[in-house]
């Protein structure tokens, strides 16, 4: 794959509650973007890899419900994700 698992774990330690919390908000958010990011680079190369684009369509829809769960539960949360990942809104 193309993220190692170090990084991930980095990723986790850096935007999650802990060094091993997998399953907050923050991380998974992280993850979803690092491969929202690695999935776009993919497209501009291959623009007719319409599975490639479905998988991304799902990813970003998983990132914005996991957003909009963070806004309703903690915004400062949300607002401090939103800043550390440079994500519009």
């Amino acid at each position: 794959m193309y993220l190692s698992k170090e990084a991930k774990q980095e990723m986790f330690a850096k935007h999650g509650k802990g060094k091993n919390d997998t399953g907050s908000a923050e991380g998974q958010i992280a993850l979803f973007t690092q491969r929202i990011n690695h999935l776009t680079e993919h497209l501009k190369k291959n623009r007719k890899d319409f599975n490639t684009e479905r998988s991304l369509v799902k990813l970003v829809g998983k990132r914005r419900a996991l957003l909009d769960y963070l806004t309703k539960k903690d915004i400062l949360r949300y607002r401090a994700i939103v800043k550390e990942l440079g994500l519009r809104k």
